[in-house]
């Protein structure tokens, strides 16, 4: 519950209050009106709504038909006159962000948060962190791949970061679940439209920086994204930081003055005696650890996790049998052929993580190596020429493109032009069942492997805006593993 006495005190004091418009022939008496629901979605008003009416492509109608449903405020950022009174700001999604905050009786000063952006290795590294709580504490997690709020019941998230509204809700019932920690993956696009504002979280890691979501609907240039990424350490009550990722003084300079801890090759906390399932560690850390999830990469988001988890209460003991434990849907999932041959699942779906992915990979088998890859439709357009410059790095790999979430774009022309980067002939398969069937079916020997890319453990493919049925890389390649 609010009211709107308090929802005009927060826009006032974020300064983001500007009018109360009605159009009707009579003072409008709001005093005392309380509201105990906040929507987004017009489909979804009671009488009691508060409606925030946000986006690019809001229409007029929207509102029209959650009027005729009995809403009588809402928030926008100009009159849409439609008979009702009408709370102006100049910036909805920070009043969407502040209010959602009050009215679940903000849950974020309830829960230990730890935030986690980087280019990749986000979902990894939550991950690691939900396994090294989950040994004495009761963790939550919101992560690209699963989210929890019990701990018990797992759902597939829509946002990287969820929309503010739906973010407290959901901190709220975490709360009301008895959890005392929320792990979350922290997108630029969280901050780019504010997701996030005003939420202050109590250990942001930033794990590496590298070109992506670089293109028209998302950030117009690699400083844009940079900066939106860097804002989670101007947000965070204490940092961890690789000191080996790309634009490091950057980031040294801007955590300076905040409690710190670097990791990697320019900290004392590093990695040492690195095997495919088990590594050493120097520094706040130091012992030996196992892990399930091959490739450097994936130790170093272990250890960034244990870092950031030892910052806010987990042991060392804790975080030994968390990363030990730790496995992730759709990253690096190992399946083999009864021709001995390897199948690896793996969610890399931009450069940099393709890249790390096929010099694991490569560690491992020396024979034929088939990759099937892909890029989205209508989102980081310039994935398709960093395929191609990876691709052409590895010469005798043998590449088949196929579709991954084409969305309103036609797969057969996103293939072509990832095709035009590679400077060899390459297979086009839009269809991604058919693509791993015969992939699977090229492999002789046990030191060759077919590497599915894009997906990870998604089980479905967009496509024209919408979620179509597919199984998923991994029950798809399960069902041909013997054929």
């Amino acid at each position: 519950m609010i009211k709107i006495e308090q929802v005009l005190d927060i826009l006032k004091q974020d300064k983001n209050f500007r009018d109360i418009a009605y159009q009707g022939d009579y003072a409008y008496n709001w005093s005392g009106v309380t509201f105990d629901h906040l929507s987004y979605d017009s489909r979804h008003v009671t009488p009691s709504s508060l409606f925030f009416a946000k986006g690019a492509v809001f229409k007029k109608e929207f509102l029209q038909g959650a009027v005729e449903k009995g809403l009588a405020f809402y928030i926008a950022e100009k009159d849409y006159e439609v008979g009702i009174p009408a709370i102006l700001v100049n910036d909805i999604k920070q009043a969407m962000s502040l209010i959602a905050m009050a009215f679940y009786d903000n849950p974020q000063d309830k829960l230990k948060i730890l935030a986690f952006t980087g280019t990749k290795g986000k979902t990894t590294a939550a991950y690691f962190a939900y396994n090294i709580f989950k040994q004495s504490q009761k963790p939550a997690m919101l992560s690209t791949m699963n989210t929890t709020l019990d701990g018990e019941t797992f759902f597939k998230s829509q946002l990287t970061t969820p929309e503010s509204l739906d973010l407290f809700e959901m901190m709220a019932q975490a709360v009301e679940n008895g959890r005392s920690h929320l792990i979350m993956e922290v997108s630029s696009q969280a901050f780019l439209v504010k997701r996030v504002y005003g939420l202050t979280f109590d250990v942001g890691v930033f794990l590496n920086i590298s070109p992506d979501h670089i293109g028209p609907i998302e950030h117009p240039t690699f400083e844009d994204y940079f900066y939106h990424k860097r804002l989670l350490m101007e947000n965070s009550r204490a940092v961890v930081v690789n000191s080996g990722m790309d634009h490091f003084a950057i980031l040294r300079d801007q955590v300076a003055s905040i409690p710190h801890d670097f990791y990697g090759e320019l900290s004392d906390n590093q990695i040492k005696n690195s095997r495919a399932f088990d590594f050493d560690l120097t520094g706040k850390l130091a012992g030996h650890y196992d892990i399930q999830l091959i490739g450097d990469f994936n130790q170093e988001n272990a250890l960034a996790a244990g870092l950031a988890c030892l910052r806010l209460g987990a042991s060392p003991a804790d975080i030994q049998r968390g990363i030990a434990e730790t496995t992730v849907p759709g990253r690096m999932e190992v399946l083999t052929q009864t021709n001995g041959a390897k199948v690896f699942v793996d969610y890399a779906h931009n450069g940099d993580s393709l890249k790390k992915l096929l010099s694991v990979v490569a560690q491992h088998q020396s024979g034929k190596n088939i990759l099937i890859l892909g890029a989205p439709g209508n989102k980081g357009e310039s994935r398709r020429a960093d395929f191609g410059a990876v691709i052409n790095h590895h010469p005798d790999l043998e590449v088949i493109l196929s579709a991954d979430d084409p969305n309103k774009e036609d797969p057969q022309v996103i293939c072509q032009e990832i095709a035009s980067h590679i400077k060899r002939p390459v297979e086009i398969i839009v269809d991604r069942e058919k693509a791993i069937k015969t992939a699977l079916q090229l492999t002789q020997t046990a030191q060759d492997a077919v590497i599915i890319a894009g997906k990870g453990a998604d089980a479905f493919q967009i496509v024209d805006g919408k979620r179509a049925s597919y199984a998923g890389d991994l029950a798809i390649a399960k069902k041909y593993l013997n054929s």
